[in-house]
């Protein structure tokens, strides 16, 4: 077993809901909805398939207060923590603290004179809500602009103190922050900058990242090597895709470094001529069915015989290509022999046995620690 090396940055743990974020807290994965806030209906039925794909928390705009009123009753209709995105309105933001938001994400700043922000302020300590401070490269305030000639990762730092500092004069610390760009090297250079500075849990993203493979390949790269250094505590996948695929990116971002577990963790071969069966079909099906599955486990699918046992070894279910029949492993022991030709329906059968039986064994530890 290769160790994780990687230690997490020290930072102040705060509540968006029931979720916790910062500290010892598992790094929380969120996304937002795209549909029509006061379309009620399809922005529930988007949030709760975001949910089915694991999302910890999840943003809803809200640019006016009819959107507000639908917020309110989006509240009513998920469990899940709900961050209001909210834009110069201090009106909106009262109102949704009203309505049961989480979180509110402004920018202090944007929000007005003084008596406004202590207004925002006051309802959010008011209703144990936290405040997520979003910096982006693209929206730097103008006199930044000027002085640094275009964005920078000292702009961004600098912009994110200002709003910082706003809050901290109110002495409210229950905040996150972010400091997005759509580059990847500005991105870290900003978040490494800002993490030097504060202790306060930070909100990863590469932001208008892009399409599906493009957003996801910029992401993987920035998010990846800040979280490798211990930075952030939180994080979205921002693609022009739909919200519960930035999810599964964000939690598969998190599954390759060790930092969290959601769902099966595939290991299979990129195929090649020894392969005994089509590899890549079989894992596109396998992907597909199995998408369901939250229980955290490893599976092992290569082709031949070179590098499958050593693989399966390692998994929790293995399987080794042969033909016609391939060779499973269970807990790195081997097991039996199955039928190659019906390998997506083997293997799905024993994923969904080992759920199972883990849930079976969970229940009868709790009623064991219970009695």
């Amino acid at each position: 077993m290769i160790h994780n090396p990687i230690v997490r940055r020290k930072t102040r743990k705060i509540r968006v809901g029931s979720v916790y974020v910062g500290g010892d807290a598992p790094i929380s994965v969120q996304s937002m909805t795209n549909t029509e806030t006061c379309d009620v209906d399809a922005t529930v039925a988007q949030i709760e398939r975001c949910v089915n794909a694991g999302a910890d928390i999840m943003r809803v705009s809200v640019p006016s207060m009819q959107a507000a009123e639908a917020f309110g009753e989006i509240r009513k209709r998920v469990g899940v923590p709900l961050v209001a995105d909210i834009h110069f309105d201090h009106k909106i933001a009262l109102a949704v603290a009203d309505y049961g938001a989480d979180c509110l994400r402004i920018n202090p700043g944007n929000i007005g004179s003084d008596q406004k922000v202590r207004e925002v302020v006051a309802a959010a300590r008011h209703h144990g809500i936290s405040i997520r401070i979003g910096v982006n490269a693209g929206s730097l305030e103008k006199d930044l602009q000027i002085k640094y000639g275009e964005p920078t990762g000292e702009a961004l730092l600098e912009s994110a103190l200002r709003h910082i500092d706003i809050l901290e004069k109110l002495d409210f610390q229950e905040y996150k922050i972010s400091v997005k760009a759509s580059n990847v090297f500005l991105t870290m250079d900003a978040y490494r900058l800002l993490s030097a500075q504060i202790d306060n849990p930070l909100h990863l993203g590469v932001t208008e990242a892009g399409i599906y493979r493009t957003g996801t390949v910029k992401s993987a790269i920035a998010l990846g090597g800040l979280l490798m250094e211990g930075i952030g505590d939180t994080m979205r996948i921002s693609l022009a895709a739909e919200p519960e695929d930035e999810i599964k990116i964000g939690f598969d971002i998190l599954k390759s470094l060790s930092l969290r577990s959601n769902g099966i963790n595939f290991i299979a071969c990129p195929s090649c001529s020894r392969q005994e069966f089509d590899v890549i079909r079989v894992m596109q099906k396998l992907e597909e069915r199995l998408e369901d599955v939250r229980t955290p486990m490893d599976v092992s699918v290569i082709g031949c015989k070179v590098n499958g046992p050593g693989e399966a070894k390692e998994a929790d279910i293995g399987v080794v290509g042969a033909s016609p029949r391939s060779l499973v492993y269970r807990n790195g022991e081997k097991s039996h022999l199955i039928d190659t030709e019906n390998l997506v329906n083997e293997i799905e059968t024993m994923v969904r046995q080992r759920v199972k039986d883990m849930e079976d064994a969970k229940a009868k530890e709790i009623i064991r620690s219970s009695s």
